[in-house]
This record gives structure tokens, sequence and C-alpha cells, in this order.
């Protein structure tokens, strides 16, 4: 029988978790549940929940997704139906029927889509599936919400004369609007309605002359509200109708709600099944928001989590836009206790609310935000001793209340117990503080309970390092700056750094020196070889750190370099078939060439047929013999291969006709020169440079020297000018 105490569950914040499932709900019920949750008392109960909430979550990435599950709650329907000759109104009626629709929808959902959502089915079989609630309803009430002319042969009656006296009663008043309109005894608005009752607008002044009863005035007192006389005999007539209507109504919502007391479990089992599934729906929710998993559940006893992550910090810093860094840490047989140290602010508290938190969430059904491959068991007891334990109720200081709850640790510690405990031992003289906490420690060890506790204590990081199966651990801190990193190191001890922080807040070197003469010489030396192995430590793992940045620099590199060795080694190969092919072109144009010429001296067609079929029957037997799926691809791979060639062309083109255009616009950017006689020039796209003779009307004679040229002088681009 699992066990978790409430004041566990509020040292470790698990209602603040809850808060935010309950947002998540879409019905009110499903809210006030959500808030009420927590861990499940039996192993098969908590598996089902979980996998509940893991078929909901998988749900959203399914084209079968699950069908709304939303509700009014029905408590004080139920409440009503309860009590014998009570009846419910239409609308109230209307909220039964649609919780009995919407629990049908999802029963058929679950048993269509059973191979998809086998745990969320096999709960949904113990939920009565029936259409009698709804057809009860549908043979008396219609889709606006109102009981159906026909739901009796009085009701049919009555409507019908309803509607006839209500059409006698308009045509009768419509007639007198229009008397007393064209006679101008009404005011602009001409009619109002008062008590339900069409009444006419009639001026102040014009009241004597109207025949009516006087149903109001305005509040200036300009208009006076008659109902005219010849429409009163209806409307007396139309409201004792109306009032039998209603006694049939009534009548006929009796007899309906007579019919639905006997599903009063069955309508309660709705609400209670519907609300399950909007918790399982907001647990999924909340999910998805920490990017949260199933772990492995373990039968044997073991706890290792991987990239960890505070649920609640994790939620804050994203808000802030901040990082969260997430924690490893792992609990089995050889491993029961850690003991964390170090100074403070580094991180300690929020790894042990972390564990104990996430711990206290997957034993209440909600998924954790962990690797998927963390590896996690069940214990019956979670006990912890975190915060503020002063009790201002009970009279007790600090130390007093962590005794209190020291003993009723020992009554419950076994080998089914988690413990989480920090600054442990703190609140008295340390050295005899700090030796009782060792005893307590040494209880708990041989009740091989698993545990985490946080201490400053030397004496406890020594006994974690004698015994077995315990381990010291510390959070690393960069040694330059003392800032923490955040990151859980097992195997070692964390120094508290007392003066080296101390130096570093700008306390006087001569202070800080006073106070080492003060503590024992063994004590600093002690400390002072944990902080420079915690020292040691960070500088390996940054250099670490920089050797896998540069190995995955150097991985990269050859990938790239493989790829180019490839590529080139490809293209050598095509070149090399393009060689041998025209070697073999050029062997094969030699021999037709001598045969032609062969033909030429001595005019024998025969001979020349011989040696020509001679050479085909030899180039045919080097040929493979190919079917007409080979000969396919072939010519597929050579189209391609042309394909490949011509883009490349088309390619080279571009890039000619863009380095062109550049050219040209360089040419035209350049500063026009006035040419003259004896300039030295050359054509434009042109290379042999000339010397100009003689320039007419725009036009210039070039001479090159072997010849001359009469040419335009915008064709002519200036090289140099002639020196004199």
């Amino acid at each position: 029988m699992i066990r978790i105490s409430e004041k566990t569950l509020k040292d470790l914040e698990l209602d603040k978790v809850l808060v935010h499932v309950a947002e998540l709900c879409v019905t009110d019920y499903g809210k006030s549940k959500a808030l009420q949750i927590t861990p499940h008392e039996s192993k098969e109960l908590l598996m089902t929940s979980l996998q509940h909430v893991n078929e909901y979550k998988s749900s959203y990435l399914n084209d079968a997704r699950i069908p709304n599950h939303g509700f009014d709650s029905i408590n004080k329907e139920i409440q009503l139906l309860n009590i014998e000759n009570t009846f419910l109104e239409a609308s109230n009626l209307k909220k039964l029927v649609s919780i009995s629709v919407t629990c049908n929808d999802l029963l058929h959902f679950f048993k269509s889509n059973r191979e998809l959502y086998p745990f969320l089915y096999q709960t949904s079989t113990e939920i009565p599936f029936t259409k009698e609630i709804i057809l009860c309803f549908d043979a008396v009430i219609d889709k606006f919400g109102e009981v159906k002319d026909n739901a009796s042969a009085v009701l049919l009656q009555l409507r019908k004369r309803i509607n006839i006296i209500q059409g006698k009663l308009n045509g009768s008043f419509g007639k007198d609007l229009t008397h007393y309109n064209s006679l101008g005894y009404l005011d602009e608005i001409k009619e109002s309605v008062v008590d339900n009752r069409r009444v006419l607008a009639v001026k102040s002044m014009y009241r004597r002359k109207v025949k009516g009863a006087i149903m109001g005035n305005s509040k200036t007192g300009s208009i006076v509200y008659i109902e005219p006389e010849t429409t009163l005999q209806f409307s007396r007539e139309l409201s004792n109708l109306k009032y039998e209507e209603r006694e049939e109504v009534v009548k006929i919502l009796k007899l309906l709600t007579n019919k639905l007391r006997p599903f009063i479990e069955l309508l309660q089992e709705y609400q209670e099944y519907l609300s399950d599934i909007d918790i399982v729906a907001a647990k999924s929710k909340y999910a998805n928001q920490l990017n949260a998993v199933l772990p492995k559940i373990t039968d044997s006893r073991e706890l290792s989590l991987k990239d960890a992550y505070h649920p609640l910090l994790y939620l804050s810093n994203i808000e802030k836009g901040e990082k969260t860094f997430p924690q490893t840490i792992s609990l089995d047989q050889n491993n029961r206790i850690i003991v964390i140290s170090g100074p403070n602010a580094g991180g300690k508290s929020i790894t042990l609310k972390t564990i104990g938190l996430l711990q206290v969430m997957l034993q209440s059904g909600i998924l954790i935000p962990v690797h998927e491959y963390s590896r996690m068991c069940l214990f019956d007891v979670i006990l912890t001793d975190i915060g503020d334990n002063q009790s201002i109720e009970n009279h007790l200081s600090t130390y007093s209340y962590r005794l209190k709850n020291m003993n009723y640790f020992l009554r419950k510690c076994n080998d089914k117990t988690l413990f989480l405990i920090d600054e442990f031992g703190t609140g008295s003289d340390p050295e005899l503080g700090g030796a009782l906490a060792e005893a307590f420690l040494e209880v708990f060890y041989e009740r091989e309970s698993f545990g985490i506790i946080t201490t400053h204590y030397a004496n406890l990081k020594m006994l974690a390092n004698e015994l077995p199966n315990m381990t010291n651990a510390n959070m690393l801190f960069d040694s330059r700056t003392l800032l923490p990193l955040f990151k859980l190191h097992l195997g070692e001890a964390g120094s508290s750094f007392t003066f080296e922080v101390a130096q570093k807040n700008g306390i006087p070197y001569s202070l800080i020196n006073k106070a080492k003469k003060k503590v024992e010489r063994g004590k600093i030396r002690f400390d002072k070889s944990i902080a420079n192995l915690q020292k040691e430590r960070s500088k390996l793992q940054k250099t670490t750190s920089s050797l896998k940045t540069k190995e995955q620099k150097a991985e990269a590199q050859k990938e790239k370099l493989e790829k180019i060795n490839d590529r080139i080694q490809r293209k050598l190969e095509s070149y090399q078939e393009l060689y041998d092919a025209n070697q073999r072109m050029i062997y094969l144009g030699q021999k037709v060439n001598d045969l032609s010429e062969k033909y030429f001296n001595n005019k024998r067609k025969r001979e020349l047929i011989n040696e020509f079929l001679k050479i085909v029957e030899v180039e045919n037997s080097k040929r493979k013999k190919q079917s007409v799926k080979e000969r396919k691809i072939k010519k597929t791979k050579e189209q391609k291969v042309v394909k490949e060639v011509t883009e490349k062309v088309k390619v080279i083109r571009e890039k000619k006709k863009e380095e062109k255009k550049k050219e040209e616009k360089i040419i035209q950017n350049k500063p026009k020169v006035t040419l003259k006689v004896g300039d030295r020039v050359r054509m434009i796209d042109g290379k042999s440079v000339g010397t100009i003779d003689t320039i007419e009307k725009e036009k210039a004679i070039v001479n090159y020297g072997i010849f001359t040229t009469n040419v335009t002088l915008d064709q002519l681009e200036f090289v140099e000018r002639s020196k004199k």
C-alpha cells in the first residue's frame, strides 16, 4: 500500500503542479477534481492512469483524434431528481441528454479504436452504453429545447387555439393602430410592449379619445401606453390559454422527469467518467508543455533520471526566456544514498526537490520531463525535510522540529522508502549536531532506504566516502569566477568554498586569515583538497568540451574531403570512358578510311563489303548482348548524363553572359576619352591595337601596320595616347 503524507506533497510543491493541470481542464467539475489529485495507493491503478495520459498524448499525432469531452455540471439536476414530485425544466433536461450524448460518443469512439487506445478502451467498457435517455428526451423536446406540439393531444389543441387567438389579436390591434394613427393621436413610435402585451403609444393630450386600458406612461409623461378595448377580450382569452398551456407543459415535463429518475446513478457515472477524461486530457496538455514522457517503470529498486527538469522552474524560465539546467542522477542497490555538498546557491536544494517532485508526480499519474531512457521504481513512503522547519504553532525551534521529524523518519524508514533531507544536521552545535546526523544516516543506511541529502558537514562527507553503498556528490562551480554551473557530479564531495567566496565578496584578507587560524589545520587542508579537486574537475571538463568540439570539426572536414574525393574520382572515370570511346572511334574511322582508299584504287565491291562486315563482326563480338530493359536503362543513363552536361553548359554560359554584362557595365561606367589622331586604340571586344591616322565625320582610319580599316568612333576603345 502506497501512502505519501500531505507534508511531503506540500514540501515538494505538488499543489502548484496541480494548479497548472486544473487550469488546463475544460470543465468546472474536472478542475475541482484535478486539485484533489494524490499519489495512487496501488501500482495497478497508477499504471492504468499513466497509460491513459500516454495514450491521450499520442492522440495528438494520430488521425483518429479523441472526440470532445466537455459538459456542464449536472449536480443540481441530480439533487432535484432525488427529490420526489419535482420536475426539471427543458433546459435542465437538455444538460442531462447532452452529457449522455457526449459519453456515448466517447464510448463508441474507444470501441472503434481499441487497437490505438487499449487502456482508455478498457476503462470505457466499465461504463454502460444506452440511448434510452436520448430517445425519451427526443420524443418530447425539440432541438431548440422547447416541448414539442405533439407531446400530448391536449397541448396540440391548446397551441392551435393560441395561434388562432394570437392572429385575431394582431389583426384587431393592426386596425386600431391604423385608425388612431390616421387621426394623429399616436406618437412617432406608434406602438410598444408592456407586460408582454402590444400597446398603442398615445400622445397624452389624446388619451381620453382612445378607448382601452391604460398600461403605463413614458418617463416624461408625454406618452400614455393604452391597450385598445377591442383587443382586451382577445388578450384575456390568450392569457387563459397560455396558463393552460403551461400547466400541460409541466405535466409533460413531470412525466419525462419520472422516466429519467431510474438513470440517476448512470448519469452520475457519466459525469464522473467525463470529468476523469477531462483530467487525463489536462495531464496530456501539461505533458506537452513540459515535453514530458513516461519513463520505464521497473520492479527492481532503481531510480535513474536522465536530463530531469524541475517542472515549475522549467515553465517559469520559459516565460522569462531563461535557460533551465537538467540534472542526471542515479540510485540503485549499489548506490542507495547520495550526499550532496558544496557552496550555497549552487543548486543542491533544487536538485533535491526535482527528484522528489518528479517521483510524486509520476506516482500521481502525471508524465514527467525526463529523457525517455530514464528508469524509475515506485516507493511506498516518501519522507521529506525541506525548507523552513520552524513550527510556530507548536512553539518548537528549528532544531527541535527537525529532531521530531527525524523521529518520524525512524518509525517509517524501510527498504521501500525514499528520504530527501535538505541541510541535514543543521540547527545545533556543528560537532554535536553533525554526530547525531551521522548516527541517523547510519540507521537509514542499515535499513536499506534510498535517499538524497544535502549538507556542509565534513563527517557526513567522510561517512559517504567510507560506506560502500553511499556516494558523495557535488554541484560543479567555475573555478575562476566561482559561479555555479548547475551540474551534479557524482563521486566527489564538494567544498563549501567558504574563504574563497568571502574573498570574492570583498571581505578583507587579514580577517579571512585570522578566521583560518581559528580552524583546525587538518580541516582546512581537507576542504582545500576538495576545492582543488573540484577546480581540476572543472578544468578537465572544459578541456574535454574543447576536444569534443575539435573532434566534431575534424569529422566534418573529413566528410567534406571524402565527398570532394568521390566527386573527382567520378569525373576521372567519366573522362577515361570518354577518352576510350574517342580512341575507338578514331580507330574505326581509320579502318573505314583505309577501306575507302583501297576501293578507290581497285573498285572491288565484294571485297569492300567483306572487309567492312569483318570489321562490324569484330566490333559486335566486343559488345555484350543486352535485353530491352538493359538497353532502356543504358539509354536513360546516357540521357541523364547528356542532361547533366547540358545543364552544366547552360550554367557556364549563364555565368559567361553575366561576366560579359559586368564587363560592359564597367566599360560603360568608364569615363569616355575624346579620341585624337595618333591615339592607340582597339575595337571593342577586339585584341589588336592600332593607331588612328585620320578622323572625319565621327569615323576614323585605324592603321594596324599590315592593313588599315575605316570604323566609327563609338566602336573604338582608347588604349593609350601617343607620346610626342
